[in-house]
């Protein structure tokens, strides 16, 4: 198991280069914001994670979530869900939620509506487009998420905060360049489109082994997982 020491001491490195990429990008340093992804780890580590100042938290699945944010009561940590969100674990999930990294179709935005609705809360949520059109991956095409978020914005409790996206499983640097490259160009168009009624301006993309070519694309959230966690 690693070790709480070398988790510190990975995450200064990654926050390090984070640093630099965000710089190569012009941009500053605080631009960027890092999600630590601790979804193969138990509470017991990802309590590690949060002690060594990183309290941004993905999860791939609810119940997960929903285990350690009862576990780890530190009121300053914005738990991320960046996996699918299945309909009938939205009601339990959307309280424990800073961000929503996976609104991937319309069926979901209806029932996060409702539930949002009854409970008198509103959710920040990021659209989530498959830039690569691989068919294992969620999300909606290119080509549909303009109507997509037409019909997003008209939900009253929903704040849609920008697009998220994972490179091709199988794509190589440069195709994975290519792809980020397309997710912020496709995040101009929609600003210029929809910018007097929403503000488009986050873009979460961006991963272990590419979160540094992410953030020179234009990313201003990566979600790093297993760099944390090396021995």
């Amino acid at each position: 198991m690693v070790s709480a020491k070398r988790i510190k001491e990975n995450l200064e490195q990654i926050n390090a280069r984070v640093a630099e990429a965000a710089e190569r990008g012009g941009r500053r340093p605080d631009q960027v914001r890092l999600v630590a992804v601790c979804k193969y780890v138990d509470a017991e580590i990802t309590q590690s994670v949060v002690n060594s100042g990183a309290l941004d938290i993905g999860e791939n699945r609810p119940q997960q979530l929903w285990q350690k944010a009862e576990q780890i009561k530190v009121p300053a940590v914005n738990w991320h869900l960046i996996g699918q969100l299945q309909t009938n674990k939205v009601k339990r999930t959307l309280p424990l939620i800073t961000l929503l990294h996976s609104l991937d179709r319309l069926k979901l935005a209806r029932i996060i509506e409702q539930q949002a609705s009854q409970g008198g809360v509103c959710v920040d949520a990021l659209v989530q487009v498959n830039i690569s059109g691989d068919e294992s991956k969620s999300g909606f095409q290119c080509s549909e998420v303009e109507s997509a978020l037409e019909q997003i914005m008209e939900c009253q409790h929903i704040k849609v905060k920008g697009l998220m996206a994972m490179a091709g499983l199988d794509s190589d640097l440069p195709t994975t360049r290519r792809e980020f490259e397309s997710m912020r160009q496709l995040q101009d168009r929609l600003q210029a489109k929809f910018g007097d009624q929403i503000t488009l301006s986050e873009l979460s993309m961006g991963m272990s082994r590419d979160y540094e070519m992410a953030i020179e694309a234009g990313a201003t959230i990566v979600r790093v997982g297993s760099e944390i966690f090396r021995e």
